[in-house]
């Protein structure tokens, strides 16, 4: 029985387009730019800022804790300070359904919102930020419900008591309805208007920034906190952002017809149907668990952990076994990074680039760092930076073409930098933040070097200094869950510190610190 169920790219892509009105008549004879906005606070002109960073963050109560709550007031002291937070996606668990924004959203966050003093009355499509909030969205914000579990879900049989009250898995009635949620949540839904004058008023009304690239959304803190697209850039303190939706970029190469690659899909086959089998033996021995004991309550989110785990690799081997012909690829949104990126390099304004979206291309957790997803994604943005570096030539004079790339998906705190890759993303800083709230995963026993086979042999490729994750057992089992801030000091060239913060659940306690600052 399948948990999820993942839209295919194509109509993600088209159903997003049409909810933001794409490049619409109206939108075109104003040139507006539907991939930028300005966040208007008065200080986007400072060369020194600080942010902060969430990803993975959407789950709801574990059984006697609130993770996600503990990172939330992590952050308090640090909101003065900083003045946006990036998400790098999952905000919601476990189907991105609009049912649960209110709890794994609006509640945890809510010091971050106008009115959010009184939760329970702020509308999911309704958010106004105080402190701005600039999310990606993740696989989940985009997950449906398949039919047999939205079935359950709305029945009375015990399956859903197990799934929902035991295992503490987020499912209501529906799922995201291919990131509608997210949409009505974040972005500028511009479909909405659809009386008579109504889009062109507040296309007039919020989109009258001027840019390089033509009028821009003007984002207002406090008033008007929209997104205009689900991919996006912003340019603050002299630094461009770039915000991809890389669930449209993730689809593995299909495999080839071959009889290496009937063997391989003979092998992955098998190993789904071992995976099924070995989910509901969690469900069932879940089912005789009583999670108001504490002892058993810890049993459950160890099921709740493998479960989680096991879903994953469910979905990257779907991937690979229903792919049969060339994947979609979303390769309007990597022209344009291309594009952007160019431009970038070209603006005397510009002094760095940070890159943030949810897949990481570089990662050490144990059911990731292999995956076919991260192995494409990998691919599409070595071909993204290859294309920008050959066309600026020298213009970097040795620089990374980005400075830092920020990433969710993997369920840690991880610092990685790659080396010679052979490709134009070496050399590169690479931050994965997806350990804000749901369930914690470990390190892969291979350590913390990745290796590509180049030739006849292997090559070191990206080297781990951090990895911060789910480890120790029995009663000397960790979670810390983290966010991180980060300033930004210099002048020509940036320097980012980079602050970890943590809320570790150990023994039953919360045990709350700072690790020793990364300065890159």
């Amino acid at each position: 029985m399948k948990l999820v169920q993942d839209p295919a790219i194509a109509k993600k892509i088209r159903k997003m387009q049409q909810r933001v009105c794409w490049q619409d008549s109206l939108i075109l004879e104003r040139n507006i730019d539907q991939t930028r906005l300005v966040l208007d606070d008065g200080q986007a002109d400072e060369r020194d800022f600080s942010f902060l960073v969430v990803g993975d963050s959407g789950s709801g109560r574990h059984k006697g804790h609130n993770p996600q709550r503990q990172v939330a007031e992590l952050m308090l002291p640090h909101h003065q300070e900083c003045r946006f937070l990036l998400h790098t996606g999952d905000v919601i668990y476990l189907v991105g359904s609009s049912e649960y924004y209110r709890q794994n959203f609006i509640q945890p966050y809510r010091e971050l919102l106008v009115g959010g003093e009184q939760p329970k009355k702020v509308a999911y499509d309704e958010m106004v930020f105080k402190l701005p909030v600039f999310p990606v969205p993740g696989n989940h914000d985009y997950y449906e419900l398949p039919l047999l579990l939205s079935l359950l879900s709305v029945s009375t049989l015990p399956m859903r008591y197990i799934l929902r009250s035991r295992l503490n898995i987020d499912i209501g009635l529906h799922g995201s309805g291919v990131g509608n949620a997210y949409a009505k949540a974040f972005l500028d839904y511009l479909q909405r208007f659809n009386l008579p004058g109504e889009l062109p008023r507040h296309l007039d009304q919020h989109y009258t920034a001027t840019t390089d690239t033509g009028r821009a959304l003007v984002y207002q803190p406090g008033y008007f906190t929209r997104l205009p697209n689900r991919y996006y850039t912003f340019r603050y303190g002299g630094i461009d952002f770039f915000a991809l939706d890389s669930n449209t970029f993730n689809q593995p190469q299909p495999l080839p017809k071959t009889k290496k690659g009937d063997s391989d899909r003979q092998i992955l086959a098998s190993r789904q149907q071992d995976l099924e089998r070995e989910k509901m033996e969690i469900i069932e021995s879940a089912a005789k668990l009583n999670g108001d004991n504490p002892n058993e309550a810890e049993q459950l989110d160890d099921f709740h952990y493998k479960l989680s785990q096991i879903e994953e690799i469910i979905v990257d081997i779907d991937k690979q076994l229903n792919t049969d012909q060339a994947p979609q690829t979303d390769t309007e949104q990597l022209d344009w990074l291309k594009h952007r990126l160019i431009a970038s390099w070209h603006n005397p304004e510009v002094r760095g680039r940070v890159i943030y979206f949810h897949h990481p291309p570089y990662v050490t957790e144990a059911t990731k760092w292999q995956q076919a997803q991260t192995l494409v994604i990998r691919s599409r943005l070595r071909g993204v930076l290859d294309a920008v570096a050959q066309e600026i030539g020298a213009l970097n004079q040795g620089r990374p073409l980005v400075d830092l790339v920020l990433n969710g998906h993997a369920h840690c705190l991880e610092y990685l930098q790659t080396v010679d890759t052979g490709h134009a993303d070496a050399n590169i800083n690479w931050l994965v933040c997806g350990g804000s709230g749901y369930s914690l995963r470990r390190q892969r026993t291979e350590g913390g070097d990745l290796t590509e086979t180049f030739g006849t042999g292997e090559r070191l490729i990206a080297r781990s200094h951090l990895f911060l994750g789910r480890n120790g057992q029995g009663s000397q089992k960790r979670r810390p869950y983290s966010c991180v801030r980060i300033d930004v000091k210099g002048d020509e060239r940036p320097q980012f510190i980079i602050r970890p913060l943590v809320a570790e659940w150990y023994q039953r306690q919360w045990h709350n610190y700072e690790l020793t600052p990364l300065i890159l």
